[in-house]
């Protein structure tokens, strides 16, 4: 029986039963006898005893991960051993529990390979099932394996490397010539119990960026993973979370971030808006209550122009944040060091979502960044209204006068429209564009923001649609407003039909969006009714998947 207790993309802690013998993952196996998992080698090979099912590792042909003879796969008792390589028609029996790569040892020190072969064993094992793989943990590379989806791991490559005198840590290898085979098992599960709190707090990719620089192969997987897993690694990359560190070039390139970037490729600015503002980000997040950005808002919100400037900031590791997504993740979540040095991948990014930005058309052009308007100041036509500190009382004026003075000839937007244009903005971003002109026509935007709130009038009544969430950084959604999506079939969840009580469970879904994310709005409907409203605690397709488990997390419900 397996319950999924905590998820950090693909890293997983996992809580797996038989009968009253329960293990967690991830996990490390040993040869310790008295563990509930262990490994023996005898005459005729290793013997894996998996929780009082024992099964052969090693059969009569050993063929390599390399070559052309592939094995299939054994099963016994739930437990089936796969081999390198993986046969294309691999299939496993429907009760199969664990999977075992006997090989794993093979794809060491080769990235591509080692990328491949996860990504494939954990599409082949599903969300259902324990992936585990053998003769290829340590522990300078257990939190990039975890992270690639690996559940189980063993100690067996680094007790052989202690015997050869090699002591193993999770930043580096020392040889020391010594047995450090007891100290190397030690550090191997240490570092399992460091992976499982780095997935409690949804933090392990920060942690899988550490670990990357321990060698030049280890920092190539996770550059592999990054390009041709990103499909793989977004599906259970949360839309809402945490605080977060992008400490290294690499984490640009996390898929979270890449996710936020291709979402602003298709993103729609405000009809209203005509002068653009190119602002600094700030340490603080979300960025509208530093310091710094209440002080360029005494600029911005304080005359006539107030309507007509579209406010977008410039940052890494994201591009550009409009305004209006500022309290979304991940622009409210992110932390990057500020040095004023861009590194080239930075300012190629800038300027090219900034590029496409000014394609949308804007009558005017005002940079405020100081001397980061070196980024941006050759695209376009570009009035410049700070030299150096943005915030100092000479910028704030030029900008003050700068805005007023482009505005003066321009038609003043009313501050209904662009409240309302903002909220189809933000919608677009989260939901795309059909669903933004559904839920906008004929309604209306009132408050304050970030907590504005979508109202349309029905029948003479004032019927709410949804509202901005700062604390969650998403739109949510009513019921009222689910039911206009529902049709779409975005982010809906087909349930059976059942009297929900509380949270929907995975047991009672039997189809879902797979668009849907975790921390998406999620939409349960039965025979085309909507049932409830809430928050996705997995994604799409993990919910068709699984039988035990919260699938969404209600938030409102039929009566």
């Amino acid at each position: 029986m397996l319950d999924v207790i905590s998820r950090s993309q693909r890293g997983r802690i996992c809580e797996y039963s038989r009968g009253e013998t329960r293990i967690s993952t991830p996990f490390a196996i040993g040869t310790c006898k008295d563990s509930p998992v262990s490994i023996s080698c005898g005459e005729e090979g290793r013997v894996l005893d998996f929780m009082g099912t024992k099964i052969s590792l090693d059969g009569k042909i050993l063929p390599t991960s390399s070559g052309w003879v592939r094995t299939g796969c054994r099963s016994e008792n739930g437990i089936a051993v796969l081999r390198l390589p993986v046969p294309e028609d691999a299939v496993l029996d429907p009760d199969t529990e664990v999977v075992v790569v006997p090989n794993g040892y093979e794809l060491r020190r080769d990235p591509r390979k080692t990328v491949e072969n996860i990504i494939r064993l954990r599409e082949i094992c599903g969300f259902g099932r324990l992936l585990c793989v053998l003769g290829l943990g340590e522990p300078s590379t257990a939190a990039l394996l975890a992270y690639m989806g690996a559940d189980i791991l063993d100690c067996s490559l680094p007790e052989a490397s202690g015997l050869n005198g090699i002591k193993l840590v999770p930043e580096a290898e020392i040889y020391t010539g010594n047995n450090e085979s007891e100290h190397n098992i030690a550090q191997m599960k240490a570092e399992m119990d460091k992976i499982r709190l780095f997935i409690e707090c949804d933090r392990l990719r920060e942690l899988a960026d550490q670990r990357s620089f321990s060698s030049p192969s280890s920092v190539a997987m996770l550059r592999l993973y990054d390009e041709y897993g990103y499909g793989y690694a977004e599906e259970t990359c949360s839309v809402t979370g945490c605080r977060f560190g992008c400490n290294t070039v690499q984490a640009l390139r996390r898929p979270d971030l890449k996710r936020y970037r291709e979402r602003i490729s298709g993103y729609k600015k405000p009809e209203n808006k005509k002068i653009l503002l190119l602002l600094p980000c700030s340490a603080k997040k979300p960025y509208h209550i530093s310091k710094s950005h209440k002080a360029f808002a005494s600029a911005v919100h304080t005359g006539p122009h107030d309507a007509l400037v579209h406010e977008v900031i410039i940052t890494s590791p994201l591009g550009i944040v409009p305004r209006e997504l500022d309290f979304m993740y991940p622009a409210n979540s992110y932390d990057i060091p500020v040095t004023g040095e861009w590194k080239c991948e930075e300012k190629q990014m800038i300027r090219g979502m900034l590029s496409e930005l000014l394609k949308q058309g804007y009558e005017k052009v005002v940079c405020h960044l100081g001397e980061d308007r070196v980024l941006v100041e050759d695209l376009c036509d570009i009035v410049i209204t700070a030299e150096k500190d943005p915030v100092s009382p000479d910028a704030l004026r030029n900008l003050d006068s700068a805005l007023r003075e482009m505005a003066s000839g321009m038609e003043p937007a009313d501050p209904r429209e662009d409240r309302l244009n903002q909220f189809r903005s933000v919608l677009g971003f989260q939901f795309g564009s059909e669903a933004a002109d559904l839920l906008t026509e004929n309604s209306y935007v009132i408050g304050k923001f970030p907590y504005w709130k979508l109202f349309r009038d029905v029948s003479g009544k004032k019927v709410q649609l949804g509202m901005m969430t700062p604390e969650r950084g998403m739109v949510s959604l009513t019921l009222d407003g689910a039911r206009i999506l529902a049709g779409t079939g975005i982010g809906t969840v087909e349930i059976m039909d059942f009297e929900m009580k509380g949270n929907l469970f995975a047991v009672g879904v039997t189809d879902a969006d797979p668009g849907i994310r975790i921390g998406d709005e999620a939409i349960a409907v039965c025979s085309g009714e909507v049932r409830g409203v809430g928050v996705a605690a997995m994604c799409g397709r993990e919910m068709v998947s699984l039988k035990r488990g919260i699938a969404v997390r209600i938030r409102h419900k039929t009566k």
